[in-house]
């Protein structure tokens, strides 16, 4: 499969870069994505800017970390894996000993071989994050440590991508780029929104897309501040793509209330198409449903993903790696995401021409190609009343949408029914 190959050597290309809050490596990935869609915009807040209730944070860059050892031999290195450094942290060059060090050090007992993943975005200290395995190897020692680090005035980048279409009600896909070398809780997201908005740019689409690359809660933040009068007038449904690249089951994330338009079609999709999926509630959200969703805010914004976040072992770890995603489930949730999108553009009202049951037979209607495709439309033709729309319809009637579809264009070139809105 070309697109599965794409994707995961888009994964592969991306997964090494020290993405965080801002920085260089966020500039690369945005520029990364702009050759693959060409449409993306580079967008930038700059540093201190006030939106809502918090403030764009400071750029960070970061060019070498490590701690070495009084002998000089090197014990930690930032250049071996881009997880041993905690975000944002500031430079440092200084000797401590073991004692001394230790609070600034940060592992996983119960994951000995994984390097956990931590950040300090809004309090200024530094740390290092190592495997337990080394950690408990530490001689009682004086280390060396040293940080070539900045934090300064500077910009946080993302990504806007707007494919118009014939209605200007939109439908919103977001994303982050935010996490180092992560691959399923990061890179995942990445590749399957930019394959997402790499099809759609190239088709004739009813609804207006808005997608997103953005750095996690302070990106969506300082994005709605500047844009949530637009979006709340026009954004019918909408997905924060993550985690969407394992094998494992699908999950769901509702919206605030579970009532959306987005909850409706996204339970639909997993329930038709997935052999199973699990279905958290709102409080156990996350992800950038937290700004989308919330009261002032309230739009219909969903997640479908594959593991949820936090919920297995590899998360915020080291071992959530290019092995733990695969071609396959990359491309998988991008096929169940598309059929999300694609019920949307085709979910219509319709209302009959006739009155009582149609006569079918003479039509060559009755049995069109099985008894499944007829049970399917005289099912459909008793729940057409100019209200009830098509994915309600089908719903309720346990018929697959898209089979739905073609049964829907014989009957209006019979002139059996007509399209509402």
């Amino acid at each position: 499969m070309i697109l599965s190959n794409q994707m995961y050597k888009w994964a592969t290309d991306l997964f090494p870069l020290n993405r965080s809050l801002t920085g260089e490596d966020n500039l690369c990935t945005l520029k990364y994505l702009q050759q693959i869609i060409p449409q993306l915009k580079i967008k930038y807040f700059k540093s201190g800017t006030k939106v809502y209730d918090w403030e764009v944070p400071l750029e960070w860059s970061v060019t070498e970390a490590y701690i070495e050892d009084q002998y000089g031999n090197k014990i930690i290195d930032y250049k071996d894996n881009n997880l041993h450094l905690v975000s944002y942290s500031e430079p440092i060059d200084g000797y401590y000993t073991l004692s001394e060090l230790k609070p600034h050090l940060h592992t996983l007992v119960d994951q000995p071989e994984a390097i956990p993943y931590k950040t300090s975005y809004y309090k200024r200290t530094w740390g290092f994050c190592l495997n337990y395995i080394q950690y408990s190897e530490l001689q009682d020692i004086k280390y060396h440590v040293v940080i070539k680090s900045k934090l300064f005035v500077g910009k946080m980048h993302y990504g806007e991508l707007i494919i118009k279409g014939k209605s200007d009600k939109e439908i919103l896909l977001s994303t982050y780029i935010c996490h180092p070398s992560m691959a399923n809780n990061e890179i995942s997201g990445i590749v399957v929104t930019t394959a997402l908005a790499k099809e759609l740019s190239s088709l004739n689409n009813y609804y207006t897309y808005r997608i997103l690359f953005i750095p996690e809660t302070i990106g969506s933040i300082a994005y709605l501040s500047r844009n949530s009068k637009t979006m709340i007038n026009k954004t019918l449904a909408g997905l924060v793509i993550t985690c969407v690249g394992d094998n494992n089951n699908y999950s769901f994330m509702p919206t605030r209330l579970g009532n959306t338009y987005s909850d409706l079609v996204a339970k639909y999709v997993l329930n038709m198409y997935t052999q199973s999926h699990i279905e958290y509630t709102y409080l156990q959200r996350g992800s950038d449903e937290r700004q989308y969703c919330s009261p002032k805010i309230n739009l219909p914004i969903v997640s479908i993903m594959r593991s949820k976040y936090g919920t297995y072992p590899e998360y915020h770890t080291s071992l959530d790696n290019l092995n733990f995603i695969s071609k396959e489930g990359l491309f998988g949730a991008y096929e169940i995401i598309f059929k999300f999108l694609n019920v949307i553009e085709h979910d219509r009202i319709y209302e009959p021409l006739y009155t009582c049951e149609p006569q079918l037979g003479k039509r060559g209607l009755y049995n069109i190609s099985s008894n499944q495709d007829s049970d399917d439309l005289i099912n459909l033709i008793a729940y057409f009343d100019g209200k009830t729309s098509l994915l309600e319809i089908c719903k309720l009637i346990s018929c697959d949408f898209f089979m739905s579809l073609k049964i829907i264009d014989k009957l209006l070139e019979n002139h059996l029914i007509q399209r509402v809105k």
